[in-house]
């Protein structure tokens, strides 16, 4: 494999503004690497090579007659397929949307291409990020580029297997539950899901909108942070976007946890957490401690509802955006004219949703039927607020909490198809992140048997800085060798 394609976005962008490597070069490398690994691995959906080697002509043309590029000039990088991308199909991963191409750019993808960057495709995912290993896609599963019997963690596992078997340099996924945090610590790279309201999410295809955020997965500390930088920052089309002003995450890319303050919550390492991923998160906090960090367990007993709450609020908000989606309007259907409206809305649905959708959506609108809501949906919604303000008075006392990402090691396909409640309790670890809107970080600390293990670290809202400066220590002091098989 070409060097070309292990260096870091900042490395690349480097190269190609003092024209030691070309554009046009290095996205040839990355759609010959494309063409040889993705056969195994089915990261992608869709790929975008005539406009990527456009663009990067385009760039290289710039940089040529001494103009100014941006900041990820050149670099490739891979979005989830529920991002929005003007004339590129956009699926979700699901037969009702399997033609759809927007005709307007996300938030997100016009600051990607504001600053050079280049699109290399769209990756596969759980059928509307529903799910967490990428089984769920009606197109097929996401293999893991450790183990091709073992799944990639979802729903963004494309984007994550795209990153970590060098397919492209970074890539965008979106963190609903943990869906792009999982996919990192099961891939091996580094996934931020950032505060809630911190990344616009115009352009994103809703599944929970309470719960969503865009967020990138890089192979370095350093490329999620350059990411950020770019795709961060008020949007006036997404009225949950916060006007927080300019910040530099790059900027807090520093060598140094004196002082730091960890918090380990017990019920994070309770029941069905591995062995091997225990001690492998412990080994990562007790790096930070030798380093000048603290350290004290502590306990957060609402973390013990949150699984349950999370999910009855998902599914709700499942059952309400998904109810635009029948066929009528817009969306898959099917060709006859031999039903009544009600009955072709039925028939669409059934055959245009996968199983995990069509269970989600049936099990939200239980929660919100007359004479359940105040029994679910309204409870769960109270639970959310007690794990809020639980986490808000623990973080008075320490400045980040850590954790396993994923309780388990990653498991093979088909293990969890079969027991539902199984799979939902895979993302015991990350879902109070999402209830309560604060960042989280996954970022690679160990492997056993070859296989990666992540340690996530959740800040206060709005201090992204801590978790960069915290995870960017700890990867400089780890300097695992993490090897994928493809």
């Amino acid at each position: 494999m070409p060097r070309i394609l292990e260096l870091p976005a900042s490395e690349i962008v480097r190269k190609v503004k003092v024209q030691e490597i070309s554009v046009e070069e290095y996205i040839s490398e990355c759609f010959e690497r494309i063409r040889t690994a993705d056969p195994k691995i089915h990261a992608f959906l869709t790929l975008t090579e005539d406009y990527a080697l456009m663009r990067a002509r385009e760039i290289d043309s710039r940089i040529r007659r001494g103009e100014k590029v941006g900041s990820l000039a050149g670099v490739a990088v891979a979005v989830k397929d529920n991002i929005c991308t003007m004339g590129v199909r956009t699926t979700c991963a699901s037969k009702m949307l399997e033609s759809f191409i927007p005709i307007y750019d996300a938030t997100v993808i016009e600051r990607l291409k504001a600053q050079d960057a280049v699109i290399v495709g769209k990756t596969n995912m759980d059928e509307f990020a529903m799910g967490s290993s990428t089984e769920q896609s009606a197109f097929g599963p996401t293999l893991n580029p450790y183990d091709l019997e073992r799944v990639p963690g979802g729903s963004s596992g494309g984007s994550a297997a795209s990153v970590a078997s060098f397919e492209a340099t970074v890539s965008l996924g979106s963190d609903t539950g943990g869906s792009v945090r999982c996919p990192a610590s099961f891939c091996g790279v580094v996934g931020l899901k950032p505060t809630y309201g911190l990344v616009s999410r115009y352009g994103l295809i809703a599944f929970a909108n309470s719960l969503e955020q865009i967020s990138p997965i890089g192979r370095t500390v350093a490329d999620v942070a350059t990411v950020m930088d770019c795709i961060s920052g008020h949007d006036s089309r997404d009225s949950t976007s916060v006007n927080t002003g300019p910040t530099s995450l790059r900027s807090h890319l520093i060598e140094d946890v004196s002082g730091i303050r960890l918090g380990v919550p017990k019920e994070l390492f309770g029941e069905g957490t591995e062995e091997a991923v225990s001690k492998g998160v412990w080994n990562a906090i007790n790096r930070l401690i030798g380093l000048g960090a603290t350290c004290e367990e502590v306990s957060l007993h609402s973390l013990k509802y949150a699984l349950a709450s999370y999910y009855i609020i998902a599914m709700s908000e499942a059952s309400s955006n998904l109810a635009r989606y029948d066929g009528l309007r817009y969306g898959f259907r099917l060709e006859d004219d031999d039903c009544d409206w009600s009955e072709a809305y039925s028939r669409n649905r059934r055959e245009g949703f996968g199983p995990e959708v069509k269970r989600r959506i049936m099990l939200g609108t239980y929660a919100l039927s007359a004479g359940y809501y105040n029994q679910y949906y309204l409870r769960a919604q109270r639970v959310r607020t007690l794990i809020r303000q639980e986490l808000s008075r623990v973080f008075k006392n320490f400045d980040l909490l850590a954790s396993p990402t994923m309780p388990i090691l990653p498991y093979r396909l088909g293990e969890k198809l079969r027991d539902p409640l199984e799979m939902y309790m895979c993302d015991v670890d990350t879902v109070t992140a999402n209830l309560a809107g604060i960042p989280a970080v996954s970022i690679p600390c160990s492997s056993h048997q070859g296989l990666p293990i992540g340690v996530q670290f959740m800040a206060p809202p709005f201090r992204e800085d801590l978790l960069i400066r915290v995870s960017y220590t700890l990867e400089k002091n780890l300097e695992l060798d993490l090897k994928p098989a493809v």
